[in-house]
């Protein structure tokens, strides 16, 4: 009975082997395919709210900026904009403040061309609540700086987009953002870190304070400088998590691309 086991044990997990291939060797596989199908986006939550945070390595993947399509109109969607670039868009979502025609309230710059100039103008709103500040992209590197220390740095940027206000400006939050004021709503923006190297975007699930939304990205995101995108428009195109959100008709867009 002993050696009649010894012979058919083996006999049966070859068996298995043959029909099902070896447990181990089909996890391992398993695990990085479910990783990448991921993409760059995933939950965060902080100090109690959920956000979705998209980190992308400039070294792997190009991040741009949208405005026209070939036709000359604003692609005004992220779904637009999904359709026409194909899968290779990893992640995109509204990159600053637009006016009525869809057109950016301040700086933006597109493929080395600058299309609309810098706003050092005073006025109501987020967007001039200074400091303001500008996004932007140069090779393989991103930056965050407040709009008089991008004017005075001279980037000539490959894409740029101008926003506000600044949410941390070296290490600090701005310094008229109060902790936890009574504004609540979906925000979203970018901070940098790396040297440059890496960009960090974000996006409030629920309606959130500046405060808090500023301490996600110094205390969590650890971002030495970020700026606010926009609110209550924010929206976000993740298809590694299925998600493509629909909002008002947008202007600027930002997203990453494979190099």
């Amino acid at each position: 009975m002993t050696r009649r086991l010894a012979v058919l044990v083996p006999a049966l997990f070859a068996a298995l082997f043959a029909v099902l291939g070896p447990p181990a060797a089909g996890l391992v596989r398993a695990q990085p395919a479910a990783a990448a199908a991921r993409g760059p986006c995933q939950a965060v939550e902080f100090e109690g709210q959920p956000y979705t945070v998209c980190t992308i390595d400039l070294r792997r993947e190009r991040v741009r900026l949208f405005w026209l399509g070939a036709d000359g109109l604003p692609y005004g969607s992220l779904s637009s904009l999904a359709d026409r670039q194909g899968r290779g868009l990893s992640f995109a979502m509204n990159a600053g403040m637009y006016d009525k025609g869809q057109a950016p309230v301040g700086l933006y710059v597109e493929d080395g061309r600058e299309m609309k100039g810098v706003s050092t103008a005073n006025g109501p709103g987020n967007f001039h609540l200074k400091p303001n500040g500008v996004f932007y992209v140069k090779g393989d590197r991103a930056g965050v700086l407040d709009t008089s220390r991008y004017l005075r740095a001279k980037a000539a940027p490959d894409f740029a987009t101008q926003s506000g206000p600044m949410l941390v400006i070296e290490g600090k939050i701005h310094p008229k953002i109060s902790a936890d004021g009574p504004s609540q709503k979906i925000r979203n923006g970018v901070g940098v870190r790396e040297g440059g190297r890496v960009a960090v975007f974000a996006i409030s699930e629920r309606p959130v304070t500046f405060g808090a939304f500023a301490r996600l990205f110094k205390d969590s995101l650890d971002c030495r400088n970020a700026l606010f995108l926009d609110g209550s428009v924010s929206s976000l195109y993740a298809p590694g998590l299925g998600r493509s959100d629909l909002s008002r008709p947008l202007g600027p867009l930002v997203g990453a691309v494979g190099r």
